[in-house]
């Protein structure tokens, strides 16, 4: 199908899920400009779409009243997305994905032309998503769809939370956005009871519900960011400083993300800050690195390498 065709049918569907749109909407959500939206108009009306174009300065186009599309009209491009989106939420730790997924992929097989059905069935059958996780923690679904239901409406919820010490408490909680990462589910937002940002893991949750009032999340607030420095910054036994002679890019390329926080201090230099319970699991970690570095604190971790060094000498016979 010839990319213009797909976007074609994308305004149709556009137009069919949300009742109204203006050019201005249309042309944004297609990655066009107002006069394509256009063209892409007059060939759904040449195609037998019932429309109704509404003129002036903020006009739109709206589908007739009553006109429903064909249930579950994909393009190949779609069926593949739906089909990989569905092998890869069996391994997301929802505790009814499984079911839920193979339900979905059965409904969604039972309206396909059959050779379509067919390459669907072949992906499902031989497509394995690996998504670089240590072991999945199951959580209850409702409490997924109640957090992100609230913070898609900026709702506030009361939230009751069992702490890996196994202590409970309860606080209202402002959601800003979830991030699925490592095998767990968190959310990040302002927490009332701290007043702070906090971040919560889902399969922590005793319960949640969305109470009455409302709050404004920070515009430039970034849940991926927030969650990624938060892991990193956990405290631990051991404070971390080393020095890395590279560049910031090639330094947040070797190092994963929750290993600690990079500080470019010039062009060749890079200061990265962490915490770790096992020093000699970090001297493992350093020694693989393509560049070089120095230790500034602490002196024991120097000592890690070392013996890190000499295990290392042994294994080749010198």
């Amino acid at each position: 199908m010839s990319r213009p065709t797909l976007r074609v049918l994308s305004a149709l569907e556009l137009l069919q899920a949300r009742g109204r749109l203006s050019g201005a909407e249309l042309a944004e959500r297609l990655g066009v400009d107002r006069r394509t939206v256009r063209r892409y108009i007059a060939k759904l009306e040449e195609l037998g779409i019932p429309l109704i174009a509404e003129q002036g300065r903020d006009g739109g186009y709206r589908l007739v009243p009553g006109y429903k599309l064909p249930p579950l009209m994909f393009s190949d491009d779609e069926a593949l997305a739906l089909s990989v989106g569905l092998v890869a939420a069996r391994g997301l730790g929802l505790a009814e994905a499984a079911p839920a997924a193979a339900s979905a992929q059965a409904k969604l097989e039972r309206v396909m032309p059959e050779a379509l059905r067919k390459r669907v069935a072949a992906m499902d059958e031989t497509i394995t998503v690996d998504l670089n996780r240590p072991a999945v923690v199951a959580i209850n679904n409702q409490v997924l769809v109640t957090l992100s239901a609230a913070a898609q409406r900026r709702q506030r919820v009361h939230l009751a939370y069992r702490t890996p010490q196994q202590a409970d408490s309860a606080r209202d909680f402002d959601p800003y956005g979830l991030l699925y990462q490592s095998g767990h589910w968190y959310v990040a937002g302002h927490c009332h009871l701290r007043r702070a940002l906090r971040s919560f893991r889902l399969d922590r949750v005793r319960s949640v519900r969305a109470i009455d009032s409302y709050f404004g999340r920070p515009e430039s607030f970034d849940v991926l960011a927030y969650l990624r420095d938060s892991i990193a910054s956990l405290p631990r036994e051991h404070v971390v400083e080393v020095c890395l002679h590279t560049d910031l890019a090639s330094a947040q390329r070797e190092l994963f993300y929750a290993f600690g926080l990079l500080e470019a201090e010039g062009e060749d230099r890079v200061r990265l800050r962490s915490q770790t319970e096992d020093l000699d699991w970090y001297a493992r970690q350093l020694a693989r690195l393509p560049f070089e570095f120095s230790v500034l604190r602490p002196a024991a971790l120097g000592t890690a390498l070392a013996r890190l060094g000499q295990r290392l000498q042994q294994y080749a016979g010198t």
